[in-house]
């Protein structure tokens, strides 16, 4: 349906839809095409996406390259992200923000990391623990659909009373943390306990944490044959790959961390992972980053690039956050570019979805693309 002038684009505008043109083939700097010249636009007409059975992620993502609106920009971002990951030059910086594991995208990122896609993970401390939990057998559930006679408020204090979590339409029994605290605890921090020999407190840094818990995490995932996979972080620990975590208090890991650390000579330095991520960033050939989510991880890994000579050569970003609140999230990556994270002739693009559905799509068809 389309206001009286016929133009459907005012709808959107109602609706809260904004324009986020400037990033892909079809856009130019403020998305409007810029100078109206019917002979450029003339050979550039929409084309039709056809969606046909047997067809591949990696076909169907190509045929959005001749649709518009959200679909050219998906088109646009595989693009990018196949070439981020062909280039052998180029050190790939993964920012992963977000219910990612809870959601089920736990071995999409483990198969980047383990087929040598990825050099670095900044991630939360929410996801390190979810991804803990199914590395040592616990599991997280789909959600029962709520009594329509109850309330929503209802149903969850239902749950609590039955000691389970709800993230959104993702269940987790309780019971998983009390194990992810004894993995901890028996596993984990006592490897990275200061030497009672030594002269004052070695405080280890967060990527130190995040090693021993991707060793852990894989040891006992084989020891106790689980039947899921070891996952993100003990990838990561076996490909020799720093995951970062810049609020790590900020998660039931780093919880544990604090409380194990009050009857333990165990200290965290929160500030040691800066010097090993922008060695990392300083010492690449070209550089690039996916950006899934946005918070703290997607900062971390862009502001690494204020204190080096360079930028990023590449960016791509899935998010569903506004540009107009002026918060990080929805911060767009030509605004990144003026200030240095982004170089001016990087290649960039955003993908405005839920990164559940998006972040499968992009990588298998930058994976087809790239092998």
């Amino acid at each position: 349906m389309t206001d009286s002038d016929g133009d459907p684009r005012d709808d959107a505008a109602d609706a809260g839809g904004e324009d986020h043109g400037g990033e892909g083939d079809h856009a130019d700097g403020d998305g409007t095409g810029g100078e109206p010249n019917r002979e450029e636009f003339h050979e550039d007409p929409v084309g039709h996406t056809r969606a046909t059975a047997g067809m591949t992620v990696s076909e169907l993502v190509d045929g959005y390259g001749d649709a518009g609106i959200g679909a050219a920009s998906v088109n646009e971002a595989g693009d990018v992200l196949a070439d981020m990951l062909a280039n052998d030059d180029c050190t790939v910086f993964l920012s992963l923000a977000g219910a990612m594991v809870p959601a089920g995208m736990r071995r999409v990122v483990a198969d980047l990391i383990r087929d040598g896609y990825v050099d670095a993970l900044v991630t939360t401390g929410a996801n390190l623990t979810h991804d803990a939990i199914e590395a040592i057998g616990g599991k997280h559930h789909h959600g029962r659909t709520h009594d329509p006679e109850k309330s929503l408020r209802e149903h969850d204090e239902g749950l609590r009373d039955e000691g389970v979590d709800r993230i959104y339409n993702v269940y987790l029994p309780q019971e998983h943390f009390a194990e992810f605290e004894g993995h901890l605890r028996e596993e984990v921090f006592p490897a990275l306990e200061a030497d009672p020999d030594a002269d004052g407190t070695d405080a280890v840094s967060i990527a130190d944490l995040t090693r021993e818990l991707g060793r852990a995490n894989a040891e006992v995932n084989d020891r106790d044959d689980v039947p899921e996979g070891p996952g993100v972080a003990a990838a990561a620990y076996e490909s020799d790959v720093p995951i970062y975590c810049p609020a790590v208090q900020d998660s039931v890991l780093g919880l544990q961390a604090w409380m194990y650390a009050q009857t333990a000579d165990f200290t965290l330095d929160a500030l040691a992972d800066m010097t090993e991520l922008t060695d990392l960033a300083f010492e690449a050939d070209d550089a690039g980053c996916l950006l899934v989510g946005g918070g703290v991880p997607k900062n971390f890994t862009l502001q690494t690039m204020l204190v080096t000579p360079r930028a990023y050569d590449y960016a791509v970003q899935i998010t569903m956050d506004p540009e107009a609140t002026g918060g990080l999230s929805g911060a767009t990556l030509e605004e990144a570019r003026s200030w240095g994270k982004l170089e001016k002739d990087a290649r960039n693009a955003s993908v405005y979805g839920d990164a559940t559905v998006m972040l499968p799509m992009l990588v298998a068809a930058a994976r087809d693309r790239v092998e």
